[in-house]
């Protein structure tokens, strides 16, 4: 069993779907505050070849009220630099995920909060480039936020970057809550400050997102989702964040407060490589 970042436990590929390649901010509903998109990434779009399976579909076309912070198609991630694979700041899910994350939005809303997803489905080029990235270890362009108590040698051995991860199968994701009305999240900027994610809320990177304990993709043990140490609203957010999710069918990685994959999933143990961009599934 290997685990990738934000990714779970997981075990050997069984499939993809495409031939695979080499190779800031909130998209948010127009009722909702937002930030303008982040600009895509170098990698080619979707060709011949590189469309979903039958059945995925993108988040916005099932619910287009929920936001959408694709840090992977952004500056804004431990890497420091748009991924292999992320062509648009896009959520692509498969429609099964899709449809139980819009009754999660619903349910949400009665308690004052919407829902925002950080990541959805991820090519297995993408996983790569996290492997790839982990060896070399004068690339620590985001440790102060990211992994302020770590030493980059140390990701892969403790399980933080490896590979495959289930959210190549297109039914896990990474997600928050947000209180309603959302609040407009400036732009990261490439090059500011870094403040480290295991701080108090006030202390770090200024997300829209409910006060969860970490900020998203902290690679600390604070972020396990029931880390005792974290009390009052961060963990009453969390355990919201966990009964919406598995009410809809969701199951969480423990080690990940925002990790959550579809129980009933259509394509488990199947690594798909298909990018991340609206032609893969038109």
């Amino acid at each position: 069993m290997s685990l990738t970042a934000c990714g779970g436990p997981t075990s050997k590929p069984a499939a993809t779907w495409s031939t695979r390649t080499a190779s800031p901010t909130v998209s948010a509903p127009a009722t909702s505050p937002s930030t303008p998109a982040a600009p895509p990434s170098a990698t080619a779009g979707a060709g011949p070849g590189e469309h979903a399976p039958a059945g995925f579909v993108a988040l916005s076309d099932v619910d287009p009220t929920i936001m959408q912070d694709i840090r992977y198609a952004t500056d804004h991630n431990f890497v420091g630099r748009p991924i292999d694979g992320y062509v648009e700041p896009l959520c692509i899910l498969t429609r099964q995920a899709a449809e139980a994350l819009h009754r999660v939005q619903t349910a949400a809303r009665a308690h004052g909060y919407g829902v925002k997803v950080y990541d959805c489905y991820r090519p297995q080029r993408a996983v790569d480039d996290f492997v790839r990235w982990s060896r070399r270890f004068d690339e620590q362009k985001t440790k102060a936020e990211f992994y302020p108590k770590l030493d980059k040698s140390e990701l892969f051995n403790q399980g933080y970057i490896a590979g495959p991860t289930t959210h190549s199968s297109g039914s896990t994701i990474d997600l928050t809550l947000v209180a309603l009305p959302a609040h407009t999240q400036r732009p990261y900027v490439d090059g500011e400050q870094l403040l480290p994610c295991s701080a108090p809320a006030d202390q770090r990177f200024p997300d829209n997102s409910a006060d969860m304990g970490t900020g998203f993709d902290c690679f600390d043990s604070l972020a396990h989702t029931l880390d005792p140490r974290i009390t009052g609203p961060a963990m009453e957010h969390r355990l919201l964040l966990k009964q919406l999710m598995q009410d809809a069918g969701f199951k969480n990685y423990s080690s990940e407060w925002w990790h959550y994959s579809l129980t009933q999933e259509p394509y488990p143990r199947k690594y798909f490589d298909f990018p991340v961009a609206r032609g893969a599934v038109s």
